[in-house]
């Protein structure tokens, strides 16, 4: 199976460990991802920001880099998702964009975790556990991005989504029922107003402790180092937040080595402590 992959920008630098995981893991369900050649910003959130023809300009550049390849496009990261899908519903239904070529696309948009949730590819994840994480209470939070708005994202539960349950349930952790998970965590004010950035973050890790969650889990880099690092003002205990990727990768290795563990600005071993107890399922965990 070949998908096309555009990583985008948090991917190639601040959330390179994000990248990591998901080559890994396509790895193991024998997925070829082609990296978009010669990729550029999607434009979030500076540019949609700040002016509209420039917001639609970049993301459209990327698809027309695809042309007219069918290979769907596999987006990691939530604001690129977000503009790529914009920009592709503007290309199929505004004619201001039909200025350079009609746009017919043979792919298909898919963020990370529609794909990986999909019952055939959760069906290879659990075929090739090594070990899975028991025992695991996760809050699964969503975030803002990959889910609103609806008409441009076409998130069919995006109040109350199930993906990343699906995801952490197939590699043996336990989701919680919690309050906040498509709350927004602040993420685009997290420099300029730290103010409001501390008070929603906290609300939001308030609440996965409510649920009785001993982690959170997402798929999004703004929310990942947002949520994780902003904790560390407001709460007397603190809750590590993996990528739900970091989970699949530690059951289909067995491990999560304490190379992946130190990235984390809150100690993130409890999911080693949690593989540590677990039973061998495959001894070949290549």
């Amino acid at each position: 199976m070949k998908m096309a992959y555009y990583p985008g920008c948090s991917l190639s630098s601040s959330a390179r460990d994000y990248n990591e995981t998901i080559v890994e893991i396509c790895t193991f369900l024998d997925i070829e991802l082609i990296e978009i050649a010669d990729w550029n910003c999607c434009g979030a959130s500076s540019a949609h920001m700040t002016n509209q023809e420039v917001a639609m300009r970049l993301p459209m550049r990327n698809l027309e880099l695809v042309g007219d390849r069918e290979e769907d496009i596999l987006v990691p990261c939530p604001a690129c998702y977000q503009r790529l899908k914009a920009a592709d519903k503007a290309l199929k239904e505004d004619c201001y964009y039909w200025d350079v070529n009609h746009y017919e696309p043979k792919f298909e948009l898919l963020h990370i975790s529609s794909f990986l949730s999909r019952p055939e590819v959760l069906e290879r994840i659990r075929s090739n556990v090594k070990k899975t994480v028991e025992d695991l209470n996760v809050a699964c939070y969503y975030g803002c991005l990959s889910l609103r708005p609806p008409h441009i994202t076409d998130a069919p539960d995006h109040e109350m989504p199930t993906t990343l349950e699906d995801i952490v349930t197939a590699v043996g952790a336990s989701p919680v029922n919690w309050s906040h998970r498509t709350e927004c965590c602040s993420g685009s004010l997290t420099m300029t107003r730290p103010d409001i950035a501390e008070k929603l973050v906290g609300d939001i890790v308030e609440a996965a402790k409510r649920g009785n969650a001993t982690a959170m889990v997402t798929d999004c880099p703004m929310c990942q180092a947002n949520v994780e690092s902003r904790q560390l003002g407001v709460s007397d205990s603190y809750l590590p937040v993996y990528y739900a990727t970091e989970l699949i990768i530690a059951a289909l290795r067995g491990e999560y080595p304490s190379k992946q563990q130190n990235l984390h600005l809150v100690p993130a071993s409890i999911l080693e402590q949690h593989l540590s107890e677990a039973k061998i399922i495959r001894e070949d965990g290549s």
